[in-house]
């Protein structure tokens, strides 16, 4: 996150003055767990009243099911049940683990079944895919012949949001904390402009006074932007309203009394519809409508009308339900004895990749954020945000979570209204991994786009960036003739190119589009003493030297692997993961010591293959043999006119560089390259190649293979620690305790063997004939020089020697697996350092 990962920022002599902004479930649940931690002044304020605001909170239907393909989304719910499972008001519960039941009436979505039933159980959440007569034992409105089955989740239920809410608040308050109704805050005072050192957070300004505070928390929800921007800052976030509508009674209910067994809420996600009960009476939600934003500036005040008594209530609109109702009817058909007689539009947040906005922001320190968050994640965000302000870190993996996560482009009104428009449309739709986005595109290309265009590049994109996945002129080669496929869901974006390219680059040389990696420049006087002590490189070494280094934070956990190189004397240019990283090292930098994000000052081609020095020494003066430019080093030189910063470092294994240059100069050394490589059998070569190839050397991504779950020893990186030749480092306390042998879980290399056996990633990890996971896999791809499919995956030591045979859980079959000694590919390094 943007704090510092050493401790957290508090005023020296006193605990800070921590003002919470919203009063609905998310801001009431942080509350109670910032003073269980022991942080008592918290004042809560909202513009409406206790505990019915006028936000989403106040007419939420209260559905928590758990199962996410991001893993932190469903821990954010398992606590969240958990929690509100012991919570009670007026002596009534506020959680009920009536279960959930996702029903499937197509092929294709049974599938997807098979696959969400794969997520939860490599998240630890109990599930199971049951047939068609067992979904109709479940739920007297459902009924076997309309139905191919259902996944069952016991644990998922429902919560009583204004219930919870206000339990938490009173736990906050009997510690201490205030909360303050009718107060509308009217401004954020910060004391410092806009990049000045020392900016920060000093009160909240309401229509009934002034508010000191250190920290100030938007849990505002919907009205977030609105206040986020009194601060200066984008809050990417966009209302959208969703239909919802209670029928009369229905006779199929009428035995739901006291005493009566609870049904599962029920999903059919095929056609964009919920249900959940209440009494006789069934709860409808539709998400299959066109999206109907309305921008936070334009949502009133709390005072609503008798017809609508809440501003997070719109009018409804029958014509957009009237397709609902009738796939209702044909999936329930017993409800054709009543009908919708009390409905709304009631709004909720989105983001642009469906993911809450947490954290404090990089450019407001004291500022933080836990928006756009639902009830399903209400108290695991909290406990989270808690976590962060506290102790400085969490107990949860947040990097797709963290405020400070977007370019800048995705922070354009214009990109987030699109893209949470399209997440609207896409929230119960069966989403592939590697689906792109669609619209806005393409915002970022390579200056050498054209060229790749040319060589039919099928580009995915990330951050905006367009990438070549492969390329169709490859298609034809001999060496895409009979290549492995894999099975259908992991081939949904394959091509037998991506076998040619992998093969190229192991056989000749291949020029990959390395532009999208992001890159800084950390320049000034102590640039080298700085980035020593907040990463474990040895950045102080003579220039040309480069690292390959990890971030920690205070408790020795992983924020990133990034690579260091010392270009000259104090500047340095680091290759990191994502906005997070120059965040964070802005945030940590002294004086005198700047970050820059020169992405798009740059662009990158990496040249490699053991054919890469036959290609590019011809064209430059400096010598790239290991005399001139060893493994891990870097140099100024120039690639027929254009001149390059070269850096011997490979992520696929294989001998060569990247080569940076300006983007006025990119499309000259691609040309030039391209040329000079003709009779070697030069190919361009995309990421489809590049996942493969760096899975056989054992090559680990942030974000998937490692996040700040987990130690650098439990990763597999423990090398990249340097303990016996430098000094200190943040996190260095914390690892020097921990034991590298200790028992516990390991990043572990699978083999699956034939191609249609490769999975994708998110999978469980069984024992054999075990139901329950043992661990869940983090990357897979097919291994094109190996010969074997290939997953990395979280398991415990017991399983994870070579050789230990496991199971993994691919929709609805099991994948046999090997435990395999890492790297598949040149254990001793002897390709990359030739």
């Amino acid at each position: 996150m943007a704090a510092s990962p050493t401790v957290p920022r508090t005023p020296p002599g006193r605990p800070p003055r921590i003002v919470v902004i919203g009063a609905g479930i998310v801001g009431c649940a942080l509350a109670d767990e910032l003073t269980a931690r022991g942080h008592t002044d918290v004042t809560v304020v909202d513009q409406g009243d206790l505990y019915r605001t006028g936000g989403s909170t106040s007419h939420a239907p209260g559905l928590v099911f758990q199962t996410n393909p991001a893993k932190a989304m469903s821990d954010f719910a398992a606590y969240t049940a958990a929690k509100y499972a012991r919570l009670q008001v007026d002596g009534r519960p506020c959680f009920s683990a009536v279960g959930g039941l996702e029903l499937a009436t197509a092929p294709e979505r049974l599938d997807e079944l098979h696959r969400r039933c794969g997520w939860a159980r490599s998240w630890g959440i109990p599930a199971r895919v049951i047939g068609p007569e067992e979904c109709a034992a479940a739920h007297p409105l459902v009924r076997a012949d309309r139905v191919l089955g259902g996944l069952h989740t016991p644990t998922d239920g429902l919560a009583d949001a204004l219930g919870a809410a206000r339990a938490q608040a009173e736990a906050a308050l009997w510690r201490g904390a205030r909360f303050l109704a009718r107060h509308e805050v009217t401004g954020i005072e910060v004391a410092g402009g806009p990049g000045a050192a020392g900016r920060r957070v000093t009160g909240v300004r309401t229509d009934q006074g002034r508010l000191p505070a250190d920290i100030a928390v938007l849990c505002a929800g919907m009205w977030g932007p609105r206040i986020a921007a009194m601060a200066g800052e984008a809050l990417p976030l966009l209302p959208l309203a969703h239909q919802f509508g209670w029928t009369g009674p229905t006779a199929a209910l009428a035995g739901n009394g006291p005493g009566a067994a609870p049904h599962p809420i029920l999903r059919h996600q095929g056609r964009d519809l919920y249900y959940r009960e209440h009494g006789d009476r069934v709860g409808v939600g539709y998400y299959g409508h066109r999206p109907m934003p309305v921008p936070a500036d334009e949502i009133g005040t709390p005072d609503g009308t008798p017809e609508l008594p809440m501003p997070s209530m719109r009018p409804f609109t029958p014509e957009d339900f009237a397709p609902a109702w009738s796939d209702t009817l044909a999936l329930l058909p017993d409800l054709a004895d009543t009908k919708i007689e009390d409905a709304f539009n009631g709004l909720f947040s989105f983001t642009t990749d469906n993911m809450p906005l947490l954290g404090e922001f990089a450019g407001t320190p004291g500022l933080w954020a836990a928006e756009a968050v639902w009830i399903t994640h209400s108290a695991g965000v909290a406990r989270a945000v808690a976590e962060l302000i506290t102790e400085g870190a969490a107990s949860f993996d947040l990097h797709a979570c963290d405020i400070n996560r977007f370019q800048e482009h995705q922070l354009a009104p214009a990109f987030v209204a699109e893209r949470a428009c399209q997440n609207f449309v896409e929230v119960y739709d069966a989403v592939h991994p590697q689906q792109p986005i669609e619209r806005p595109r393409p915002v970022r290309v390579a200056p050498f786009h054209r060229r790749q265009q040319e060589l039919g590049a099928f580009f995915l994109e990330a951050s905006g960036w367009e990438r070549p996945y492969y390329y169709a002129a490859n298609e034809g080669l001999p060496e895409a003739e009979g290549a492995p496929r894999p099975g259908p869901w992991a081939s949904r974006y394959w091509s037998p190119a991506i076998a040619a390219e992998a093969r190229a680059t192991r056989e000749r040389v291949a020029l990959y589009d390395m532009s999208s990696l992001m890159r800084l420049e950390v320049s000034g006087p102590g640039a080298g003493e700085f980035l020593d002590r907040v990463t474990t490189a040895r950045a102080e070494r003579p220039p040309g030297a480069v690292s390959y280094s990890l971030m920690l934070d205070h408790r020795g956990r992983l924020l990133g692997d990034i690579t260091v190189a010392r270009v000259a004397e104090e500047l340095f240019q680091l290759g990191v993961n994502s906005r997070l990283d120059p965040a964070r090292l802005a945030a940590l930098a002294p004086p005198g010591v700047a970050v820059r994000d020169i992405t798009g000052q740059t662009a990158c081609i990496g040249v490699w293959g053991p054919r890469a020095r036959d290609l590019v020494q011809p064209l430059t003066d400096h010598d790239l043999g290991n005399g001139g430019l060893g493994y891990f080093h870097c140099a100024r030189l120039h690639i027929g006119e254009v001149p390059v910063l070269a850096m011997r470092v490979s992520y696929v294994g294989e001998l060569g560089w990247e080569l940076y240059t300006g983007p006025e100069l990119g499309l000259r050394l691609w040309d030039t390259l391209w040329e000079a490589g003709r009779g070697l059998g030069v190919l361009a070569a995309g990421r489809g190649a590049f996942d493969s190839l760096r899975l056989e050397k054992g090559y680990r991504a942030f974000g998937a293979d490692m996040t700040a779950e987990y130690d650098p020893y439990q990763a597999g990186l423990g090398f990249a620690l340097r303990l016996r030749t430098k000094g200190d480092f943040i996190g260095r306390a914390a690892v020097e305790a921990l034991d590298p042998d200790r028992p516990g879980i390991r990043l572990t290399c699978l083999t699956t063997g034939a191609p249609e056996n490769t999975v994708l990633g998110g999978e469980p990890v069984h024992r054999p004939g075990a139901d329950t996971a043992a661990g869940y896999v983090t990357s897979a791809a097919y291994g094109y020089t190996v010969g074997t499919g290939i997953a990395y995956a979280w398991l415990p030591d017991e399983l994870s020697a070579p050789g230990t045979p496991v199971e993994i859980g691919y929709f609805d079959r099991r994948v046999p697996a090997i435990t395999a000694a890492e790297p598949l590919f040149d254990p001793g390094m002897e390709r990359v350092r030739a």
